[in-house]
């Protein structure tokens, strides 16, 4: 391309793509221990920046860039937010070089995220002993890979997590398909509208709005067929709970207990607009088709058979939401053992031990991060790819979206006791992991 050719095309650009081999002067075979310490500083940048398009949290990130800079010979200062790096490279000569970098958009892939930390191990481990050449090669490839799953298993993985996520409400055979239709048809436009580099309002308004309107076709013609019970009906919030921002959520509170106030804050605003972006849109589509929350027909199940089904459910509906989040078949097993255990449990204390919801979400949280502390060191998957989506599932999309409908038709009261109760558990979850990660993560308990 020619370079009247390529500055034009940048120009179009809102978010312009960041040429990052062009701004080497070195040769490829300079170690990169020999370069400049503005090249230096690029290649801190590069995999700082990566990382942070991964969804990964803000001390994730900061403690790669600082590992990299110190294999190079430099220090790095770095201040992280949700999809923007502002942060400056020092060397030995007191020299320093400053940058900042941004994203246009953020997201999840566990896979890349995978990639990245053994990037970061096996530099280290070198000591920095990587020519250039080598660098920018490993990092196109990773900067490469796109998402491991096509728009079909996008939108079958959160079927499947939605389908298990509404039999772990209550719901019967009639909701687990209903919801998995839904779910499924409204992630699959949603990857459709990503694919399209659509905005995140649009994707998520139409997404929500599509799941309802086929959970509603669907139970009607279920209702016409089976003649089913109307308050089946009330099934329907159930496929829209794959749009649940775990992630930011999660990392947020994460974050602000490492002090990552910035990160922390911009997480929690992202995922605060998500829900209410996905909570109004379903509101707005039930009030036209006449559905509200209710309850759905009680399940007549013993104990015992309960406990097994919901083991199973917890099982499918973490393994669904780990390949929404790009995770590879064996990590999103590993995830989903994990959260079957952790969120029985959950269940278990709520139901039978008669347990406050919140104390219960805390302790599930607890188990996952302690388990996840053992797993990790046989399987060496990053901790965020098997905490994180293993209590996904606890995350109370439904106490939201009862709270948004009620403030809706000005049932305040109904609506705050909903929101109180659904901010009390996305409290606990990561104040659960943060407490696993004290007891067992040396790295993490310390503020240096």
């Amino acid at each position: 391309m020619k370079e009247t050719e390529r500055e034009y095309h940048l120009s179009q650009k809102h978010h312009m793509k960041i040429l990052w081999e062009e701004f080497f002067k070195s040769d490829n075979k300079t170690m990169a221990q020999d370069a400049t310490l503005v090249e230096k500083a690029f290649i801190v940048g590069r995999i700082g920046i990566m990382l942070l398009s991964c969804g990964t949290g803000a001390w994730r990130v900061r403690d790669s860039m600082d590992t990299i800079a110190r294999t190079l010979g430099i220090t790095c200062s770095t201040d992280i937010g949700l999809v923007s790096i502002e942060y400056t490279c020092f060397d030995v000569d007191n020299e320093s070089y400053s940058q900042t970098l941004s994203l246009p958009a953020t997201g999840v892939n566990m896979t890349k995220l995978n990639e990245l930390e053994k990037f970061v191990r096996q530099f280290e481990a070198g000591h920095g002993n990587w020519n250039i050449g080598q660098i920018h090669k490993r990092l196109r490839e990773i900067e490469n890979q796109k998402s491991a799953y096509s728009a079909a298993i996008a939108g079958l993985s959160s079927g499947l997590a939605c389908a298990s996520f509404i039999f772990l409400l209550g719901g019967g055979l009639p909701e687990v398909i209903c919801a998995f239709l839904g779910a499924g048809v409204g992630n699959y436009v949603r990857a459709l509208m990503g694919k399209r580099k659509m905005t995140l309002v649009a994707k998520i308004a139409v997404a929500v709005a599509v799941a309802c309107a086929v959970y509603f076709i669907s139970f009607h013609i279920g209702k016409m067929i089976f003649h089913l019970d109307y308050h089946h009906a009330y099934g329907y919030i159930g496929a829209m709970l794959f749009v649940i921002p775990g992630f930011p959520f999660i990392t947020s509170g994460l974050d602000m207990s490492k002090l990552d106030m910035r990160s922390g804050l911009e997480r929690m605003t992202y995922a605060l607009l998500i829900i209410t972006i996905a909570t109004m849109s379903g509101w707005a589509v039930a009030t036209i088709l006449n559905l509200h929350p209710g309850s759905m027909p009680k399940l007549n199940l013993n104990p015992g058979m309960l406990t097994f089904l919901r083991l199973i459910a917890s099982f499918c509906g973490v393994f669904g939401f780990s390949i929404m989040f790009n995770s590879r078949p064996n990590m999103a097993a590993t995830a989903a053992i994990m959260g079957a255990m952790a969120n029985t449990l959950r269940l278990s204390l709520v139901d039978y031990g008669y347990m406050a919801p919140a104390l219960a979400a805390f302790i599930g949280a607890l188990v996952s991060g302690l388990l996840a502390s053992i797993i990790r060191q046989k399987v060496g998957f990053p901790r965020i790819a098997i905490t994180v989506p293993s209590i996904v599932i606890m995350v109370p999309g439904l106490y939201m979206y009862r709270a948004v409908f009620n403030f809706g038709i000005t049932n305040i009261n109904i609506g705050a006791y909903w929101i109180t109760e659904a901010l009390m558990i996305v409290i606990a979850l990561p104040l659960g992991l943060l407490a696993a990660r004290i007891l067992t993560d040396k790295k993490w308990r310390h503020a240096d």
